[in-house]
């Protein structure tokens, strides 16, 4: 698929999920294509059960499914970007053992981090691995296990037994969603206890969620909002969650086009230097 065609595809899920419908019309105004191009998109989706198509356009599915990482990187990638260029700037200098969950933002600062000397990382990410795996001054530890086409990790036993071997001292998670009431939570059971027994092998816990997530509970938890050391979230959060979350004895940063917005201290220390 090619860059500007999953773009195209990650904002239509987004306008879906958002108003509940898609005019395939409008759409192809909008995109500079032809209603032919907007009606393959939008089959492609109802194939892969994203949307459920309409004379004129889609809906969203009455039971929508998780959207594919390689559809999310098309999701707020501004945000993501900063909230992943402060997460590599907060990060201990010299040597560090760094745990790394998949996610579209993980999966950024693992490209900013490509070029240290000094870092090892735990990841049961495969699309992190590979980008990682041909920078030899990078030690990578990659965990196997039972790999998910929807986010591109390994997770299930052999993944939580490898973990269970490894101390980190930070992981950096990705989320679905984050709140003050829920905690972590993400779409599915099984990855929810790998990426959940990451959290209990690290001694510092990162998590990055664009403001999309913040606020937002779904169906499988990974963990309670005091498994966090430092949420990073950008200006688009809801305001009245982030004090919740920050409430709760959570730092939490905003990550703006100029830097960091600090709200609340976390009891477990700071990771910045």
């Amino acid at each position: 698929m090619s860059l500007r065609r999953a773009e195209r595809v990650s904002t239509i899920l987004e306008r879906v999920n958002e108003h509940g419908s898609v005019d395939a019309g409008e759409l192809a105004e909008e995109f500079a294509v032809s209603p032919a191009t907007i009606r393959r998109d939008l089959q492609m989706l109802e194939d892969q059960r994203l949307v459920s198509r309409t004379h004129g356009g889609a809906v969203v599915r009455e039971s929508p499914l998780e959207v594919p990482v390689r559809y999310r990187a098309g999701q707020h990638p501004g945000e993501k970007a900063i909230i992943a260029r402060v997460v590599a700037s907060m990060l201990p200098k010299g040597p560090l053992t760094l745990g790394l969950t998949g996610g579209t933002t993980t999966h950024l600062l693992a490209r900013l981090l490509a070029d240290r000397v000094d870092l090892t990382v735990v990841t049961n990410a495969l699309n992190i691995a590979t980008d990682l795996v041909t920078r030899p001054r990078i030690k990578l530890i990659s965990t196997g296990g039972v790999s998910r086409s929807q986010s591109y990790e390994m997770v299930g036993p052999i993944a939580d037994n490898a973990l269970q071997g490894l101390n980190m001292e930070v992981a950096v998670v990705g989320v679905d969603g984050i709140s003050a009431r829920g905690g972590l939570t993400t779409h599915d059971e099984i990855e929810a206890n790998t990426n959940a027994t990451m959290i209990r092998r690290a001694d510092k816990v990162i998590v990055v969620a664009d403001g999309s997530k913040v606020g937002k509970v779904c169906l499988a938890g990974i963990g309670k909002v005091s498994d966090v050391t430092v949420l990073v979230t950008d200006v688009s959060a809801d305001t009245r969650e982030v004090e919740a979350i920050r409430d709760a004895g959570i730092e939490v940063l905003v990550a703006t086009g100029d830097g960091v917005e600090v709200i609340g201290a976390s009891e477990n220390g700071a990771l910045r230097r």
